[in-house]
């Protein structure tokens, strides 16, 4: 069985491990920055971050049979406010007609811009390569759990909720979209500028051109990468639009890869989340889903995919199933039908 838990301080030298696979702004292969994301973690998990700019969730996804962990996802509560804005390249398109020559085009353009206004943000997921493809769809459980467990906490959460996708990297984990736009006016590589975003962005701001620009000035090679993902980022957003996430011409400028966007209220998995007490039993268990217990005496958060039955505020469980997620017989268990998009 495969549980998803929050992470602990164990856990370090395995994220780091992950991260180093696969780069992602918000969890940069830097022992000492995980070790700080993971015990910020604990203390939201544990109710005592009161700083919405300060809490997020990370999860990991353990092998119970050899209790490895083999992936994990985040929820960050907010990104981008007054000092520390999150920045963007909006993408438009620009009509010019000649009539002496009755002919025209349309041309993309990029412009960096700045959003103060802080939502939600759904953290990178990472699963281990020798878990890709698994039958139990291991990436779809690692990402999906995040609504599940924004369901259960919905105010904690903003209205808008946004997933930065990576755009396609190079073997050597750069990107072809910074070398010839950003580092221009940059003179840091990809991997540099990225990690320096950690713990300041004024030389975004401050370096790069306000000024509309037009991608047609870009080599090719550089501007068919804006708003693109990579191919194993794919099946990500294939799922993403499932619940309702759609891309409004907003990229990253570092690798130009799509932000989608989504209000966190119409997302199907969101809303067919609830919460109900566990009782005894484990016949008729006609239901898939997430399933969830957080009071299960010191264990923390722990979720997994498996049957139950619903009978209105009350749940019943295979015995191996609540044993997982370490609940009792009384607990509050979080519970989400999976037939709802997933």
């Amino acid at each position: 069985m495969f549980v998803i838990r929050q992470a602990m301080p164990d856990d370090v030298p395995t994220l780091l491990k992950l991260a180093r696979m696969v780069h992602f702004i918000n969890l940069p292969a830097d022992k000492d920055i995980i070790t700080s994301k993971v015990s910020r973690s604990r203390r939201s998990f544990a109710g005592d971050v009161s700083d919405d700019r300060q809490r997020q969730f990370m999860f990991v996804l353990e092998d119970s049979e050899t209790g490895g962990v083999i992936g994990t996802s985040s929820l960050i509560c907010r990104i981008g406010w007054e000092g520390w804005p999150q920045i963007f390249l909006q993408v438009r398109r620009r009509e010019h007609f000649s009539r002496d020559l009755n002919t025209g085009a349309v041309h993309m353009t990029i412009q960096v811009m700045t959003d103060e206004t802080g939502p939600s943000e759904l953290g990178g997921l990472i699963l281990a390569p020798g878990y890709r493809g698994h039958r139990e769809k291991l990436g779809s459980l690692l990402s999906l759990v995040r609504f599940h467990f924004l369901g259960l906490h919905r105010a904690m959460f903003q209205d808008r909720i946004l997933a930065e996708l990576m755009g396609p990297l190079t073997p050597d984990s750069q990107t072809l979209f910074w070398e010839f736009f950003g580092r221009r006016f940059i003179n840091l590589s990809y991997t540099e500028a990225d990690a320096f975003c950690q713990h300041s962005k004024e030389f975004m701001t401050s370096l790069l051109p306000k000024e509309e620009i037009y991608a047609s000035t870009l080599p090719p090679e550089a501007r068919n990468l804006i708003g693109k993902v990579g191919e194993e980022t794919r099946p990500a957003r294939s799922m993403l639009e499932k619940q309702g996430f759609a891309y409004h011409d907003r990229c990253d400028p570092f690798d130009g890869g799509p932000y989608l966007e989504a209000t966190v209220d119409s997302i199907p998995l969101v809303a067919a989340t609830s919460q109900a007490t566990l009782i005894a039993g484990d016949e008729r268990l006609n239901r898939v889903g997430f399933v969830s217990c957080a009071a299960n005496r010191g264990l923390g958060f722990r979720a997994t995919r498996g049957a139950y039955a619903l009978d209105g505020k009350h749940i019943r469980l295979a015995k191996a199933t609540a044993e997982a997620i370490g609940a009792a017989i009384g607990d509050v268990i979080g519970v989400t039908a999976l037939e709802q998009g997933a």
